[in-house]
């Protein structure tokens, strides 16, 4: 853990790979609350992600908001964020990461209010556009600041812990959001869900002021915004269709909008590779090393398999199995106590077992979707929550064994200058992975359900679904070989 993250005050620092970073047994408490101040910003986005789901019935019936509007409601959160996490990470390190995570958190805050105080679905969508934004400016800083900040064993417990925070807000934000809206606190039904926001931000905001240690790169250049232009254009063209197209049945336009997108890829790619000496947006000399390569090739399969099981396995417990929305909703917290269990062996581990922590998981994972797609396919037509506890439970066991670790030995070897810049491209595979997930629920799922809410067709579909999930794990598994065998922290 780096010195700066030590004192009381905020430290102005340049961080480099060369910084000192002593040993300490314990984390002090400023460092503590650096830490908590980090992932709470982190929580806050998972929330806001998912949080409006379950809000989005009385939400149609207060604002009279179609059903266009209501997509958007998702669509327009996502997508800014999956458009700026590459240029939030590395104007984070060009102008100060905590500075940026800042004024991240008081857009965001602001964004959130004007949620809450919206009078119909234009400006409820205009404010969760405007929350995406916000979003892209803090989320890379979060994962930057983590990897300059702490090493040795605080490092790997800290990434423990934001590995646990991905579980936890799996789930913390559908329910939360039920719970909310029902609980109709002083008559204002969904209005809460984004309210919360105020409050939780300005603490984030004053406490990352004081405790979180400011970091920059070593030289501090011009932004690319030729990059920036280019990048953000490729992800639009590509994320839109991924995310639309299932709705619309694959439409001619959306396999233009991918062509076009590859095109700019590959011009943003050719524009990079000119700019290598002279302050490129991503700087390709972090692909070099087969750790990143390999850890984001991973993050993708991760991003993928998520998005492709968890909206079907909503589907095939309401649908297949009859369960209402709330007991949907329990099965998802039974898959959550599970990530949180695999996030604390990671997080107690402190990275003793490198790779081979995070591919147990997966192997977990494998071996547990096997055993629920057996337990579907005896047909077991009235298969209930306590039958299925035992499997689900360990999905999320090994699932949580993955999120923190992977990160962690992914950014490993990241020179302190282009912290900014790995973790904004970390976090862009875990959202264009999710967009490819859900594109694929149209071939692996929908072509066998036909939307239709029949049992049979439902279970059977979930089956299909469950081979190609495994063979996604196996591929996981394979790229995590890419990941360090042994770590500073393991003895021999």
């Amino acid at each position: 853990m780096s010195s700066s993250a030590l004192g009381n005050e905020p430290q102005h620092t340049t961080s480099s790979p060369d910084d000192p970073a002593p040993h300490h047994p314990k984390m002090a408490l400023a460092a503590r609350i650096a830490l908590l101040v980090l992932l709470g910003a982190e929580l806050l986005n998972l929330l806001d992600q998912s949080v409006v789901l379950t809000a989005l019935p009385a939400i149609q019936e207060s604002t009279g908001a179609g059903p266009a509007a209501l997509q958007w409601l998702t669509t327009g959160y996502s997508l800014p964020v999956a458009i700026g996490l590459i240029t939030g990470g590395r104007l984070g390190d060009l102008y100060g990461r905590r500075k940026l995570l800042l004024i991240g958190t008081v857009v965001f805050t602001a964004a959130s209010l004007l949620c809450g105080l919206a009078a119909g679905p234009g400006m409820l969508i205009g404010a969760r556009l405007l929350q995406g934004v916000a979003v892209a400016l803090m989320i890379p800083q979060v994962l930057a600041t983590l990897h300059v900040t702490f090493e040795g064993h605080s490092r790997s417990k800290a990434f423990g812990l934001y590995g646990a925070v991905l579980s936890i807000a799996n789930v913390l934000g559908p329910v939360m959001g039920g719970l909310l809206t029902q609980a109709n606190l002083f008559g204002l039904s969904w209005r809460p869900i984004f309210l919360v926001n105020v409050p939780v931000g300005l603490a984030v905001f004053l406490l990352g002021r004081k405790f979180i240690p400011e970091s920059t790169a070593r030289k501090a250049d011009r932004p690319d915004l030729t990059g920036m232009a280019l990048s953000a254009l490729a992800i639009v063209l590509i994320v839109f269709p991924l995310s639309e197209g299932h709705l619309h049945h694959w439409p001619l336009w959306c396999f233009a909008l991918l062509a076009a997108g590859l095109l700019v890829l590959g011009v943003f790619l050719r524009h990079q590779k000119r700019k290598q000496n002279n302050a490129p947006l991503v700087p390709l000399s972090l692909f070099r090393g087969r750790q990143f390569s390999g850890g984001m090739a991973a993050q993708l399969m991760h991003g993928l398999l998520c998005g492709l099981f968890f909206m079907t396995w909503t589907l095939y417990l309401q649908h297949g199995l009859g369960m209402s929305p709330v007991l949907a909703a329990l099965a998802f917290v039974l898959l959550s106590v599970g990530e949180l269990g695999g996030a604390t062996v990671a997080a107690k581990s402190a990275g003793r077992f490198a790779r081979r922590l995070p591919q147990a998981g997966a192997l977990i994972t494998i071996a547990a979707m096997a055993a629920y797609g057996l337990q579907i396919h005896a047909g077991q037509a009235e298969l209930t929550l306590l039958g299925m506890t035992a499997p689900v439970i360990l999905i999320g066991f090994g699932l949580g064994m993955v999120g923190g670790p992977l990160a962690d030995l992914s950014l490993a070897k990241v020179p302190h200058e282009n912290a900014g810049a790995a973790s904004g491209l970390f976090n862009t595979a875990m959202h264009l992975g999710i967009a490819l997930g859900t594109a694929l629920t149209a071939l692996v799922f929908f072509a066998t359900t036909d939307g239709s809410p029949d049992a049979a067709l439902n279970r059977d579909a979930f089956i299909t679904v469950l081979w190609w999930v495994g063979s996604l794990l196996a591929l996981l598994w394979a790229l995590m070989f890419c990941l360090p065998k042994h770590t500073k922290n393991q003895a021999g």
